[in-house]
């Protein structure tokens, strides 16, 4: 199905191809930018990056993955990229205001609920690098290990130990923080 609507986007004129690749990928892009620099206008700042970067480069796209893995690829350099930058480590961002809204006592179980993935969302962005990438990749992606490897340049055999210890410190990090059924 993948190699189906690989073959599909890059047989389109040029005009169409970053077209249909913004619409099959772009919210795994803004997802994973997201998740990254944790701010929505640099995520979309990124995202647009992104797709600059694939409409210039996708003539030279190999095809020795999928399109979806060398995409993201793309996205990881890029926050990583951004993440290291001077302007980074200047610019402190401007909170938003929001205004919170009431919460009625029916809403409580989404309130917790929300509560508890973003304890488990803050706890993934904190883990080192390498064991976040492969989080990030496999679960928040839904990519297979072998996808994530090639996507993160690793061996498959590293991968899956990465991935084994992610879960170990997340286990020891949010033990007795949330409850049983989550």
């Amino acid at each position: 199905m993948q190699k189906d609507i690989q073959n599909d986007i890059l047989s389109d004129s040029p005009a169409y191809e970053i077209e249909a690749l913004i619409e099959e990928y772009g919210n795994d892009v803004l997802r994973t930018a997201y998740m990254y620099v944790k701010d929505v206008h640099t995520a979309e700042d990124i995202f647009q990056e992104v797709f600059i970067k694939v409409d210039k480069n996708l003539t030279n796209f190999r095809g020795n993955s999928s399109i979806k893995t060398w995409i993201i690829r793309i996205t990881i350099n890029a926050c990583k990229d951004y993440l290291k930058s001077a302007y980074k480590r200047r610019v402190i961002p401007m909170e938003e205001y929001q205004e919170d809204a009431i919460v009625s006592q029916s809403d409580y179980d989404e309130v917790e609920n929300q509560d508890t993935s973003d304890l488990i969302k803050k706890s993934i962005l904190s883990l080192p690098t390498k064991y976040r990438d492969i989080v990030l990749c496999v679960y928040f992606q839904e990519m297979t290990i072998l996808e994530a490897a090639n996507t993160l340049k690793i061996p498959e055999g590293t991968a899956k130990s990465r991935l084994s210890r992610a879960r170990e410190k997340l286990k020891d990090m949010l033990e007795g923080r949330i409850s049983d059924e989550f």
